[in-house]
């Protein structure tokens, strides 16, 4: 009797740990092992723009309140972000063949420096050329870098050169930023739109993505440009860091409708945290002019010294805390997050920060925070295959797509 007596109570006690409610402490420790599982990738990191900066080192810890940087080796460890796709980004200057020849040469120029970061760092990166790629290079320990261009100003009106960037690396392209340019109309340029979507050379370049095995991203483009690349490309598109209008109605930003008929298509959201395009800003023209005489003063980041980016970081919080703004926090992104995934569901979403372009939000001010996602995600009851498809399976289904139409126009 006393042995069937114990063992009642030894199953009874079974029971009971098994009914007892988990702590936050085991729940964050089972959602970092989970997210330490999953293969990890981000679709628009603006670090190259560091990487011109004299003296800055990807392979140091780098503040934010510093130097303004949000993107380096040891924060990426400490957020658990395996990588993703590393920005050529170009600014929009004039339409001229002087501006179209030194818009060319930078973005040469930068992908250059990102070659060399993954060359000096053979065991800390390496670049991923197919969707294969990634999971290898995350199985190996390292950080996967798909390069990537922001801004088809660097094309020109010369579509031979969407080749060498291919042949260099890239495998994602946008055709357009802020501003209007040969390719296409920008969502946030308030000038007459002149092509009212995608030129007719812009049309071409989505062929010759196509042709390349190139993913086309509709970020920044307006919402013609969107509606006309989605008809016209043979594979799925991305937005590669957007977010989403129903919550903020921001021009830059998609709305439910367009979200829907991404997902319908096949294409992915990947879910941006600039704070503008996350909450409504209003515009402060005194800050803004402050902000403008602090940047002219000094001068172009690839320019500066890590002491003058540190000092310029101390002047700009300065003047953030005489003219504050109010900033986004880690819940109203979490709200947009929540939001694209309701609309277009787990197999259509994904993350693209916008990391060192302006992104991060208070609670998530660099990638060392990255985990707090996918915490965020369990708790709205995600699974761990959606938040696999969420964190990079859904952004190389695309890659995937855009390798295997390309092969079969090889074959053709």
């Amino acid at each position: 009797m006393l042995k069937i007596f114990r063992l009642v109570v030894s199953l009874a006690l079974l029971v009971l740990s098994t009914l007892r409610a988990e702590t936050d402490a085991e729940f964050s420790a089972r959602a970092r092992a989970l997210h330490e599982r999953l293969v990890t990738m981000d679709t628009h990191l603006d670090t190259p723009a560091n990487l011109r900066t004299a003296g800055w080192d990807i392979m140091q810890w780098h503040n934010f309140s510093d130097d303004g940087t949000q993107v380096d080796y040891p924060r990426m460890i400490a957020g658990g972000l395996d990588g993703g796709m590393w920005a050529i980004f170009t600014p929009q200057g004039p339409l001229t063949p002087e501006g179209r020849a030194g818009a060319r040469d930078s973005a040469l120029q930068t992908t250059l420096r990102i070659h060399q970061m993954v060359a000096a760092h053979p065991a800390q990166f390496e670049l991923a050329l197919a969707a294969a790629d990634a999971p290898r290079i995350a199985a190996a320990g390292k950080r996967i870098v798909y390069l990537s261009i922001e801004n088809s100003y660097p094309i020109g009106q010369d579509l031979t050169l969407v080749q060498t960037f291919y042949e260099l690396g890239v495998r994602v392209l946008s055709p357009v930023h802020t501003a209007h340019n040969d390719m296409a109309d920008s969502a946030s340029d308030a000038t007459a739109k002149p092509w009212h979507g995608l030129s007719p050379l812009g049309r071409q370049l989505v062929a010759e993505c196509n042709r390349l095995g190139i993913v086309l991203d509709a970020s920044h483009a307006s919402d013609e440009v969107f509606d006309q690349m989605i008809a016209l490309s043979k594979t799925p598109i991305i937005l590669s860091h957007s977010s989403c209008k129903a919550i903020c109605p921001h021009p830059r930003n998609i709305d439910d409708d367009r979200i829907r008929k991404l997902a319908a298509s096949g294409g992915v959201i990947q879910m941006n945290s600039l704070s503008a395009y996350i909450i409504d800003t209003p515009t402060n023209p005194e800050r803004n002019k402050a902000m403008a005489e602090l940047y002219a003063k000094y001068g172009s980041r690839r320019n500066q010294t890590p002491e003058q980016l540190k000092e310029m970081n101390r002047e700009r919080r300065e003047f953030m805390a005489k003219y504050p703004v109010k900033t986004a926090t880690f819940d109203d992104f979490m709200k947009h997050v929540l939001h694209a995934l309701k609309i277009a569901g787990p197999e259509h979403v994904g993350f693209g920060a916008d990391w060192d372009g302006g992104g991060g939000v208070t609670g998530m001010e660099d990638v060392s925070y990255y985990f707090k996602i996918t915490e965020a995600l369990l708790k709205a009851g995600y699974t761990e295959d959606d938040l696999a498809n969420i964190w990079s399976g859904n952004a190389l289904r695309l890659l995937r797509a855009a390798e295997n139409f390309a092969k079969t126009q090889k074959k053709a």
